[in-house]
């Protein structure tokens, strides 16, 4: 599976550095340890039928070879997503191997194209893989280990290759289809919303399956697999909820503008003092070569008396601003709000210029944080100092 990055940043987990693709390191998580030990559960007995010589301890020995080639077929999955990725201009910041299995992550990518041939490359390689082990088994002579070792690889890598493939997140189909719906309507969050919601028919209708179809056939379910159904469908429909959320975000900013959201404010030179500024609203104060210097703090002008205003410079109640904390006001979209975050390290607070460089606004990091989360911006009167 692969994992892309949100507006807001990137999760990062902890586990055992193996390698490296470029500066992205390749790590296990304790969970794989779990899942190894699962997998040579599960396939220990079934090698011990396959072949009785085995015996139980021999039996459980072939599952644990099994559980490592799988894994390392897990690992060859992820690998080829970063390869593509890196291959198509993505930043690959992690592969993590994990008690689910895998992902990898990875910065946005910029088209639906290069989104969708990110995905497909985890599924080929299985497919890859299943295709060789199959092969390699036709010419195994004398069946055996080796023999049955490469016929549950091969049987294994199919099954992987057609879960990923199913059409709903988080699964590689998932992405493959959200990459189709954003090729068609031009936004990406509209094919996040219909991958997710897939993937929450996936996640209802994986423990659907793992019950009907036995008993459709007169047989009891498999406990482990209806466990195993129920627990990958609560990965599914949790793993749809976060990615219909992370779309809120994406169609916020591709909507979202520096004017929008920025307090119209007057400018007024560092010189003026209290009684030449408007009773209320934002002030923005200019030094004597027209740049910004700062803000007027409105508590502290309120504080002073009515009658020493006409005497106090605004130098008194300003709010000093770095140099470069100004901003376009015409940006929008991702443009608006990577400009922002970048100003935004200089200080929460910016001016916001109009097209002719003359002072329209005063932004502030919190409100533009708000409205990216969706919660309602407050009013300046609700805020007069600022975070």
């Amino acid at each position: 599976m692969q994992a892309t990055g949100t507006p807001a940043g990137r999760a990062t987990r902890k586990g055992l550095v193996i390698g490296r693709v470029g500066t992205a390191p390749v790590m296990v998580d304790s969970g794989l340890l779990l899942l190894a030990a699962l997998l040579a559960f599960v396939a220990g007995p079934i090698a011990s039928h396959a072949l009785p010589t085995l015996g139980v301890a021999g039996g459980y020995l072939v599952g644990l070879g099994f559980a490592v080639l799988l894994l390392g077929s897990i690992l060859l999955h992820e690998l080829a997503h970063a390869w593509v990725a890196r291959r198509r201009g993505v930043q690959v910041r992690q592969i993590v191997l994990t008690l689910v299995g895998g992902h990898t992550e990875m910065a946005q990518a910029g088209t639906a194209a290069t989104s969708a041939l990110i995905a497909v490359a985890g599924p080929l390689t299985n497919l890859a893989v299943a295709a060789v082990a199959w092969l390699a088994w036709q010419n195994v002579p004398g069946g055996g280990v080796p023999a049955l070792l490469l016929v549950m690889v091969a049987s294994s890598n199919a099954l992987v290759t057609a879960l990923n493939l199913l059409p709903g997140l988080p699964m590689d189909g998932g992405w493959i289809l959200e990459a189709l719906v954003w090729r068609v309507t031009g936004r990406r969050w509209t094919g996040t919303i219909a991958a997710a919601w897939c993937g929450r028919v996936v996640a209802v209708g994986l423990p659907v399956v793992a019950i009907g179809v036995p008993m459709a056939s007169g047989a009891s379910p498999s406990l482990f697999s209806v466990i195993w159904a129920a627990a990958v469908g609560a990965m599914f429909w949790t793993s749809a909820g976060a990615s219909i959320a992370g779309a809120g975000v994406w169609r916020r900013v591709e909507v979202f503008s520096i004017r929008s959201v920025a307090r119209p404010a007057v400018a007024a030179p560092v010189r003026a003092v209290l009684a030449d500024l408007p009773a209320d609203g934002e002030v923005v104060v200019l030094g004597d070569r027209g740049d910004v210097v700062g803000y007027v703090d409105r508590v502290a002008t309120a504080a002073v008396p009515a009658e020493a205003r006409g005497t106090t410079p605004v130098g008194a109640v300003l709010v000093p601003l770095p140099a470069g904390s100004v901003i376009d006001g015409r940006l929008t979209g991702q443009d608006a709000v990577r400009a922002v975050q970048l100003a935004a390290r200089m200080s929460p607070v910016l001016a916001v210029l109009g097209p002719d460089g003359v002072v329209t606004g005063l932004l502030r990091y919190l409100d533009v944080a708000r409205v990216l989360a969706g919660t309602p911006r407050l009013g300046h009167r609700d805020h007069p100092r600022d975070p």
